[in-house]
């Protein structure tokens, strides 16, 4: 609980200390960001954007993987407990699984608008 990462309209991730420090500022989407993520070990963060991407950065600002398949906005990201997946939400309304090395893993489709929020269950 040492960082907080924020993404923004100014298209950026950014790390932050807890006194309010600025670390790492890290550039890649090409569209407003709307949900950044820790992993379970604090070592990545995922992010998602307008540009209908997911992303997965290192703590150093590299960008280390640039997930395509939606084919709306992204709305929502969370990593999996374990760190090995990510979940997404998307204007497309469909959610879906992807493997950290950018597989999609799962595609769910059921809803009939926008996807704003996903999450795993701790178990």
């Amino acid at each position: 609980g040492q960082r907080i990462v924020s993404g923004s309209a100014d298209e950026t991730v950014r790390v932050w200390s807890l006194a309010g420090e600025q670390l790492l500022e890290m550039e890649g989407h090409t569209d407003w960001v709307h949900s950044v993520a820790f992993s379970p070990d604090g070592q990545r963060i995922v992010s998602c954007s307008d540009d209908r991407t997911v992303r997965v950065w290192s703590l150093e600002g590299e960008q280390l993987q640039d997930i395509q398949g939606h084919t709306g906005g992204v709305l929502s990201v969370a990593f999996s407990p374990d760190g090995q997946r990510i979940v997404s939400g998307s204007a497309d309304e469909t959610v879906r699984v992807w493997s950290l090395a950018g597989e999609q893993l799962l595609e769910m489709e059921g809803h009939t608008d926008w996807v704003h929020s996903v999450a795993f269950s701790p178990d």
